[in-house]
């Protein structure tokens, strides 16, 4: 029987139920070189839990290289965009909270935690972590900042980002830190510097903009699209309709080991 999140757990923040359509078809795919580097230090026989899986941007890339992965995200709107939905082999879905799996202890190898754990109640997350990781296994949580603005476009995405700046959630803060000052559960494993860069034309730049949640609380605050407002300015800058641009953003990994 699925769970409901707001009764398993009540302080859940839904930013992204309202914009999941959006959300599923605009958020960039993670590298290969991530997932690599996962893969460097968990076996290919693991089974992971993928909490916070949203639509499924991470999933795919963890589905490839290992045996099974148990995806649970708090928004039945947000898990009934994934790609695993209708039926995947080795991906199994949940509608879970975070900080509360159905897994059983010690049935993990791996915890994947993509651009979700600041969204978490860390202490119960961690424990949770702690309950479900076999000895050995390793929680891998990552997170991409704001992306590089274009060249010669600088100008028009700052307008475009000042207009939206006080609409973001305070747990913003935490991805702009790359998840300084937390009292992780492990210790630490090397991990590498990363960039997530797509190729994209002017349409799905905008869509991504769209599937900000800022944007969101935005629009909804002033009854003004600021994506519509600023996108006059952030084509012109862009360059011709058909270009496409390449979009880089930041990419961090935290990979901690139980022991």
């Amino acid at each position: 029987m699925t769970k409901d999140p707001a009764t398993t757990h009540p302080t859940f923040k839904d930013h992204f139920s309202g914009i999941a359509d959006a959300y599923a078809q605009a958020r960039p795919e993670y590298p290969d070189a991530l997932f690599d580097a996962i893969a460097a230090v968990v076996p290919a026989s693991a089974s992971v839990w993928e909490p916070g899986c949203g639509s499924g941007q991470a999933t795919r890339g963890l589905a490839t290289r290992f045996a099974h992965v148990h995806a649970t995200e708090p928004s039945a709107k947000q898990l009934a965009q994934h790609w695993a939905h209708g039926g995947q082999g080795n991906v199994s879905l949940a509608v879970e909270p975070g900080e509360r799996t159905a897994l059983a202890d010690g049935s993990v190898q791996l915890v994947a935690v993509a651009q979700a754990l600041h969204w978490f109640d860390r202490e119960p997350f961690f424990r949770e972590c702690e309950r479900v990781l076999t000895h050995g296994g390793v929680l891998a949580a990552w997170g991409y900042g704001d992306f590089v603005a274009p060249e010669g476009m600088v100008d028009a995405v700052d307008a475009f980002r000042a207009r939206i700046e006080p609409y973001w959630p305070p747990e913003r803060a935490q991805i702009d830190a790359r998840y300084a000052g937390y009292e992780w559960p492990f210790p630490a494993l090397p991990a590498p510097e990363l960039w997530l860069e797509v190729e994209w034309g002017l349409g799905q730049f905008l869509r991504y903009l769209s599937s900000m949640s800022a944007v969101a609380r935005c629009a909804a605050d002033t009854g003004e699209d600021p994506v519509a407002r600023h996108g006059p300015a952030l084509a012109a800058a862009w360059g011709g309709e058909g270009d496409s641009r390449l979009i880089q953003w930041p990419l961090f990994l935290h990979l901690r080991r139980k022991p």
